[in-house]
């Protein structure tokens, strides 16, 4: 029987733990100081009284991490918006598979938005590589957070992929906690939303053989979410640039922490979640394809034109389509001033990237694609034969 001390070393933390954890979050220096980055005016004291105070992990996310997500909506937002609320059941649990483009904020997000709606929310999937302190391990793992193994070998990646999948099945039928976690490894760095199909053979791994029967019972929820402001425009920007010029080119955790935190305080615009419905009534279809049809594929496909049909486009989006196709297609999906402001935003975030004044061209190309492909995809979108709706 599977129970909850089988996933130890990756599960979030319970109410027993939180007085623990806390007392050793309050004894790093480096935890006091990201704290007052983000809470501003906050002193030590002030931080220590409140945390103090907490006595389990709904009092944690009520009395800190919903107050800060709400600092950042409310200085680096012009708002959150939300629909297809009306698509869930608040007594159910449901895995969210969502697309991602920031590393903290896409379910940071949401789960301000679940609590404001009267809904649980959500334990968040997120990768080991990113737990380079323990103090962050800690913090995360306060905030209903279980870990993703990376870096490992090819065996431990089979048996840490099967223990992740067990955990998801545990947490959704037995805890009955929704899940949040994201359709790929990363974020995507092109605006060009897409979910892996290893992600989905992952999650089958707790169901044997039964492929309609097991992902119903997962009950899978495509999520997404788009920001008029991509927090981490430039930084993407230049990590796709470094990829193309610089051989063997990978990021570091000083990378990852950096990103992590100018995606809280960087500016985001107008925030929205678009909430679809659950698969569930489709995987039948799936289940009766021809043997020669790819499952995952198809899978993966109706996720994707969930996501892409749901995905709210700006009018940087449409811009930028404009832009990098040399086109008027879109001229009235925004106006003079709006192009404007999004070229000023695209000149002051590349003008953070330092030494690549060669490169300026291909910077500024890069940047408006992210932005535009998906409009792109909007475009190009193809409802899977077996779709309905």
């Amino acid at each position: 029987m599977i129970t909850e001390s089988d996933f130890d070393d990756i599960r979030p933390y319970n109410d027993s733990e939180v007085v623990e954890v806390i007392n050793r979050l309050l004894q790093e220096e480096a935890f006091i100081k990201f704290a007052q980055q983000l809470f501003p005016g906050f002193t030590k004291e002030m931080i220590e009284k409140a945390l103090s105070e907490v006595k389990s992990i709904k009092e944690f996310q009520g009395n800190f991490i919903i107050r800060l997500a709400q600092h950042i909506i409310d200085n680096t937002t012009k708002g959150i918006t939300i629909d297809g609320l009306e698509n869930l059941d608040p007594n159910e649990s449901y895995l969210f598979i969502s697309d991602h483009r920031d590393i903290i904020l896409d379910s940071a997000l949401l789960n301000v938005m679940m609590h404001h709606h009267g809904f649980e929310t959500t334990e968040i999937a997120i990768g080991s590589n990113l737990l380079i302190q323990p103090w962050i391990a800690d913090l995360v793992k306060l905030n209903k957070s279980f870990v993703v193994n990376r870096n490992v070998t090819v065996r431990q990646m089979l048996e840490s992929s099967k223990q992740l999948s067990n955990y998801i099945n545990f947490a959704l039928n037995t805890k009955k906690s929704s899940i949040w976690i994201a359709q790929r490894e990363g974020r995507t760095k092109d605006g060009d939303d897409r979910t892996q199909q290893s992600l989905l053979k992952m999650l089958q791994m707790s169901g044997g053989k039964e492929f309609c029967s097991h992902f119903k019972n997962l009950r899978i929820v495509p999520v997404a979410i788009s920001y008029e402001y991509e927090p981490c425009d430039a930084m993407k920007t230049l990590e796709v640039h470094l990829k193309e010029t610089e051989s063997g080119y990978q990021k570091t955790a000083k990378d990852d922490l950096r990103s992590m935190i100018r995606g809280m305080i960087n500016e985001k615009g107008r925030v929205h979640f678009n909430i679809g419905k659950p698969i569930s009534h489709m995987l039948d279809t799936i289940e009766d394809m021809d043997e020669s049809k790819d499952k995952f594929k198809a899978l993966a496909d109706l996720i994707d034109y969930r996501i892409h049909k749901n995905y709210k486009l700006w009018p940087d989006n449409y811009i930028a389509y404009d832009i990098v196709n040399n086109s008027k297609e879109f001229l009235d999906k925004y106006t003079i001033e709006e192009k404007e402001l999004f070229l000023k935003h695209m000149e002051k975030k590349i003008a953070t990237i330092e030494d690549r004044a060669e490169d300026m061209e291909r910077l500024h190309q890069i940047f408006f694609e992210i932005y535009a492909n998906p409009v792109k995809n909007r475009l190009e979108l193809t409802k899977p034969e077996f779709v309905e709706d």
